[in-house]
């Protein structure tokens, strides 16, 4: 070793061949981020480096979970100013060009995952090298935050792989496996853990030609090409996102089509401005704030160390096998119990399509099927340390299987259900321990849907509410703690949505119009093609459980199509017909949307939201909006339904919501919260 330089993040060290490591350690932080005073730093550890030159540069981390995970988010809240978000990108950009311009063979040693800000400041050295694990990968996931990279990676990303391959890489924000990532030509070189620093090493000294872009990308970067090619991209990427809603990546594909092959420098200024635009959207605001809500809930499951080992489950039908195999994906020793072998066989059928969907690695995917266990008998409740129940919605039942299950678990085993409308007070009737029971509530499908409610009562105990909640971190899985009543949170305000929407239907409003009014706000799916999703027998069943507890309509109609095992699309019919599992949808035609249905769908929502939040079902509004949206999907982009509510503006809704009820009836009365200042604040 020749001498080093510490200073708080970045760390300077040379050694005695002229090799010099730079290495980011952030302070005080377990992962790596770059925040404004980490760049600043960076800066002055590159003038170092320009005043006595090494004979190569290695840039690396000195965290053991990865390289850089990109910007730190938390610093975009405090920008509220276009000029001055230019400004503070542009000086983020100067920092990543220095680095880029340094007169030494650079490389990037990536020791896990390099994202966003990351992988642009890997992509600024002249190679970079991975490691192949598990948790290595690379991406530019900007676009998940209603942005696109701002720190030249609009540019060289596009150099790197190309404008369609690195286009995709940012429009979707997706993660990229070391071997691909090699192919695409983002990495050089793709080498085991313990040979990360010697490769990098050889690289330095060998210098091989940097990689430019070939012929290929040069010829679909020409001026008639581009515009072709961002026409396509434009229309693709607009089947699944509108521009009024997600602004960011009809922006990202704009700036390669105008100055794609304009000067390097206007690309970086271009990238700025427009990066500094999509910052102060309402998209990227609410999508920001969606990103720390989603932090929230993890760390809501972190109270306590909790050792989770093996789970129980009783009840292979959808819910329950999908759980089991979830919960058996997650490293976690399961036991699936039902009254025959022959309803836990399609359970796990579905677990190895989940396991080769999954898992890549042959010796783990056998690992996660030996993991996954039948018990007819039910003999693991005795070593469980959580015994989930998910049997058919009957509460005699539930509280029979409970009386056999409750004197043998082990102490400190966590009891729990996945109803979805029983109410706790009636299942802890007669158990020992009535405060021990909590719900966990899994939505379908189950490897999708990332929110559990975690039901409790006023009562329950705080250790087990406690276990609960670990036990869905543990699984991967958002925690919502949410108070037992009608639908808890999110099906009691999904059901307003889905049973307004049947009532519209019902007026003679086409079905397709109503899905596309919803999507038009911006839902994931039109209510009626939901309703058929989820399956008309549930939709029903939970209608006639809000109806019964407040009094809401139920459409006669549902009754009718149960009766008639017209379910939706698990039998092939239900409102729509379903041909290869997608929706045959009638054409509209001349009919013309009723000015009042997009309201009518989005403040029944809306004002049931306003009730939980007034009555407690969830501690405050951002875990009601976190809740809706993680549990329903409700328009990410606008915030939830609580900040959709605040942004509309809270009188006017109100005012909106009389107008409403005065022409459809007192199911839009107006929950009292409207008037509460305190619950606004």
């Amino acid at each position: 070793m020749k001498d080093s330089t510490t200073t708080r993040h970045w760390h300077l060290k040379r050694d005695i061949d002229g090799i010099c490591r730079l290495i980011f350690d952030k302070d005080g932080a377990s992962t790596n981020v770059l925040s404004g005073e980490v760049m600043l730093e960076l800066n002055d550890r590159l003038a170092e480096l320009e005043s006595d030159l090494p004979k190569g540069l290695i840039v690396m981390s000195g965290k053991a979970n990865g390289f850089i995970a990109g910007a730190d988010i938390s610093e975009f809240r405090n920008i509220d100013d276009e000029q001055h978000a230019r400004e503070l990108v542009a000086q983020g950009q100067s920092v990543i060009r220095r680095l880029a311009a340094l007169k030494c063979p650079t490389v990037a040693a990536i020791n896990g995952f390099a994202l966003g800000g990351g992988l642009e400041l890997a992509m600024a050295c002249d190679y970079r090298v991975i490691v192949d694990n598990p948790k290595a990968v690379v991406g530019l996931p900007e676009v998940k935050l209603g942005l696109h990279p701002g720190f030249g990676g609009t540019v060289r990303a596009v150099d790197l792989a190309g404008p369609i391959q690195g286009l995709q890489l940012m429009l979707t924000g997706s993660m990229t496996r070391p071997a691909k990532a090699r192919t695409l030509g983002l990495v050089d070189k793709v080498v085991d853990e313990d040979d990360l620093e010697t490769e990098a090493r050889k690289l330095l000294r060998k210098a091989p030609p940097v990689r430019k872009p070939g012929i290929r990308n040069r010829l679909l970067n020409l001026p008639p090409l581009r515009d072709f090619l961002a026409k396509k991209m434009a229309q693709q990427v607009s089947r699944k996102a509108r521009p009024a809603h997600y602004p960011s990546p009809f922006a990202m594909i704009e700036l390669w089509r105008q100055f794609g092959s304009a000067d390097e420098a206007t690309r970086w200024h271009e990238e700025a401005v427009s990066f500094a635009r999509m910052l102060l959207t309402d998209a990227s605001r609410n999508l920001v704030r969606v990103f720390f809500l989603q932090d929230r809930m993890k760390a809501l499951g972190g109270k306590k160390k909790f050792t989770f080992r093996r789970v129980h489950v009783v009840g292979a039908g959808v819910m329950g096998g999908d759980i089991a195999a979830w919960c058996a994906l997650r490293g976690l020793k399961v036991t699936l119990q039902d009254r025959e072998m022959k309803y836990v066989e399609p359970a796990l059928e579905r677990a190895q399509k989940l396991f080769k969907k999954k898992i890549r690695d042959p010796l783990l995917r056998k690992a996660a099927t030996e993991r996954l266990v039948a018990d007819v008998d039910g003999s693991g409740v005795d070593d469980a340390d959580v015994i989930i129940e998910a049997i058919f919605e009957n509460a005699e039942a539930k509280m029979a299987l409970y009386a056999d299950m409750e004197p043998r678990m082990k102490p400190g085993a966590l009891l729990a259900t996945n109803t979805s409308s029983i109410p706790l007070e009636t299942l802890r009737e007669g158990l020992l321990r009535p405060n021990g029971l909590i719900g966990l509530h899994f939505f379908n499908p189950v490897a999708m849907m990332p929110l559990v409610e975690v039901i409790h009562t006023r009562e329950a105990d705080a250790e087990s509410i406690d276990l609960g909640l670990a036990f869905c971190k543990r699984i991967d899985k958002l925690p919502l703690p949410c108070l037992s009543g009608p639908g808890f949170l999110v099906n009691r305000v999904l059901g307003p949505y889905m049973m307004e929407a049947l009532l519209a239907a019902e007026e003679g409003i086409p079905l397709a119009m109503i899905d596309k009014t919803a999507l038009e706000f911006g839902m994931p799916m039109g209510p009626i093609e939901l309703v058929d999703a989820v399956g008309v027998d549930v939709a029903y069943h939970v209608g006639q459980i809000l109806g019964e507890a407040f009094g809401a309509p139920v459409p006669g109609n549902l009754k009718k199509m149960v009766d008639a095992k017209q379910l939706g699309k698990k039998t092939g019919k239900g409102f729509y017909e379903y041909k290869d599992g997608k929706p045959i949808k009638p054409a509209v035609g001349d009919a013309i949307m009723p000015e009042d249905l997009p309201d009518r769908l989005v403040l029944a929502m809306v004002n049931e939201a306003v009730a939980c939040l007034r009555e407690g079902v969830v501690s405050d509004a951002d875990l009601v909006d976190a809740g809706v949206i993680f549990g329903t999907g409700f328009a990410p982009f606008r915030g939830g339904p609580i900040s959709y509510a605040r942004a509309r503006g809270v009188k006017a809704i109100y005012e909106r919501l009389a107008e409403l009820e005065r022409e459809h009836g007192p199911r839009f009365k107006a929950d009292p919260g409207w008037n509460q200042p305190e619950l606004w604040t």
